[in-house]
């Protein structure tokens, strides 16, 4: 485990591979870390790959530079947090790979610094960047049932829940959204640490607020989110991911699905997966990772 200073945090992180190696950045998602992608690291180092898996704001070991910072969960938040630590990094460019709140910043990051990213590939829904201005007309009652938890942290007693059960709600949700993934206690207690840091709840909080418009961001990422509203297309070489069995939500049909990427995009349904599709498919994410590097090989001579 690492750390480096990266814009208003200190990152914990795991750098894994030859530093000379192309560099890939797995993200992680709520509510998981960077164990998600044990299997796909090893997979993709063996492949000749440089594996950067940092803890998001809120997670593990990752802490806030100044404690006077807004513990924002918002999206621009975490897409400022990875542009700058590919910058801490000196990494001009990488593939950005991703699910839930990493996939919504490798997204960020893509579509509005395309030049920094090789790369992207993306779990279901594929774009992942939110529609907060035009997000807020109720889905139908199946589709509103599977965000209960969302709703729930909205108000106190949310609040209060994730605090004080915190690793049990964690632990239901995983079960929910991943149905058919036979995950062991080891594997979620691994994971589980990296719900005590001192900011978790306040920025899981703050982010499932911020998305329906309840609570306002923090201003030194509204350009971001500006750019963001927009809805701005996708045109880096892209891989969508899709679990059949996500119990966040089902599959979109195709031409949703690709609707916002311009450039080169496929989309792979995953049978017999859920919502955390690294650690359930490893093998599934790595390919989709070095297929995109070998189109970025191909692109360069």
């Amino acid at each position: 485990m690492k750390n480096i200073h990266a814009g208003v945090l200190d990152v914990a992180y795991r750098d894994l591979g030859d530093a000379d190696a192309p560099a890939i950045i797995l993200l992680h998602g709520f509510p998981y870390d960077p164990h998600a992608y044990d299997e796909v690291a090893d997979l993709l180092t063996a492949a000749g790959c440089r594996c950067i898996v940092p803890f998001l704001r809120g997670y593990g070991a990752t802490r806030f530079l100044d404690p006077a910072t807004p513990r924002s969960g918002e999206q621009a938040a975490l897409g400022a947090d990875l542009l700058a630590l590919m910058d801490a990094l000196n990494l001009p460019k990488a593939v950005l790979a991703g699910y839930d709140w990493g996939g919504r910043a490798a997204c960020v990051v893509s579509a509005l610094w395309p030049e920094r990213v090789m790369g992207l590939v993306s779990c279901e829904p594929g774009y992942n960047i939110q529609d907060i201005a035009n997000g807020q007309q109720p889905a139908a009652p199946d589709a509103e049932a599977r965000l209960w938890y969302q709703y729930y942290f909205h108000g106190a007693r949310g609040q209060a829940g994730l605090t004080a059960h915190r690793e049990a709600l964690c632990r239901l949700l995983w079960s929910q959204w991943s149905p058919t993934w036979r995950f062991t206690d080891a594997q979620f207690q691994a994971t589980a640490e990296a719900f005590h840091n001192p900011d978790f709840v306040e920025v899981v909080i703050h982010s499932y607020r911020h998305r329906f418009g309840l609570v306002a961001g923090d201003p030194r990422y509204a350009d971001i989110e500006a750019g963001l509203a927009r809805q701005p297309q996708i045109a880096v070489p892209s891989v969508i991911l899709s679990g059949n069995n996500d119990g966040v939500a089902p599959p979109l049909p195709e031409t949703l699905a690709l609707q916002r990427f311009e450039g080169p995009v496929r989309r792979t349904r995953i049978e017999g997966v859920g919502h955390n599709a690294p650690q359930e498919a490893p093998l599934v994410f790595a390919e989709a990772v070095l297929d995109l590097l070998s189109l970025s090989d191909k692109a360069d001579r």
